[in-house]
């Protein structure tokens, strides 16, 4: 099953670089500690996006290959590369077009798209592609139910009231598939931020996001930004949210190795 990224995603570039969560640099290191990389070796972000975890790696002096189905996404991942003064190879595709003349890489990271893909094949084909002491480091982020995040349920069920007929396959627990690949010595590390919002911040952040991207809304867009951005003044008078966020890295590799 091809990824899914390119017409969920398509117009959404300028919100998902601007308001979607960044991961720390700190959690990026830690997940280079602990897979044993050093400086030179290959890395692939798969389903880059804007660039966000290519650009971390390659500032730890990683050879980064950033992938994505979007064109639009791979002009903005080589535009922040640019400003971060990094470099790094980008190529259109998706996990569809993993083969074995890619690589090998050391490491494969993916960033809040591997539900985009079909999990299990897509574990198939990165055993043939990451060398025998790699691995696969899956990224992606939640929110605790703190009374701080009432803003987040808030946008929730909003988008549930607008939410179209899900394309993708939904956000199944990593592990059954990781224990049924190649990959099954599985670490978990995280960093938990805290923030400050404003409405714009969380109107952006939903123009980010797939279920309620300009693209999925259509007409509704407007009306769906009225009541979101009305709901959240009722909850915040004074337009000002705070965001406690937990970033995840599942870090999976071969047993023995």
């Amino acid at each position: 099953m091809r990824m899914a990224v390119e017409p969920c995603f398509a117009g959404t570039v300028a919100y998902y670089d601007r308001y979607r969560l960044a991961y720390p640099d700190r959690l990026i290191a830690r997940v280079a500690e602990l897979a044993g990389l050093n400086p030179g070796e290959a890395v692939l972000d798969l389903g880059c996006g804007t660039g966000m975890l290519a650009t971390g790696f390659a500032r730890l002096g990683m050879a980064v290959t950033a992938m994505d189905p979007e064109p639009g996404m791979l002009e903005a991942a080589r535009s922040n590369a640019r400003a971060a003064g990094v470099a790094m190879n980008v190529l259109q595709g998706g996990s569809d077009d993993l083969d074995g003349k890619l690589g090998p890489f050391r490491l494969v990271v993916i960033g809040r798209a591997f539900h985009w893909m079909d999990r299990a094949a897509t574990l198939a084909k990165l055993e043939d592609i990451v060398t025998p002491d790699g691995g696969v480091a899956l990224f992606h982020d939640a929110h605790p139910p703190v009374e701080e995040n009432g803003w987040f349920k808030i946008l929730y069920d909003l988008q549930a009231q607008y939410r179209r007929n899900r394309r993708d396959g939904g956000h199944k627990r990593y592990e059954p598939f990781l224990f049924a690949s190649a990959f099954t010595e599985i670490d978990s590390l995280s960093v938990t931020i805290r923030q400050a919002l404003t409405v714009e911040d969380i109107v952006g952040r939903a123009f980010s996001m797939s279920t309620s991207s300009p693209q999925a809304l259509g007409a509704a867009r407007d009306e769906f930004e009225r009541a979101l951005s009305a709901a959240l003044r009722e909850w915040s008078p004074d337009g000002k949210f705070t965001e406690v966020a937990e970033l995840v890295a599942v870090l999976a590799r071969r047993p023995n190795r």
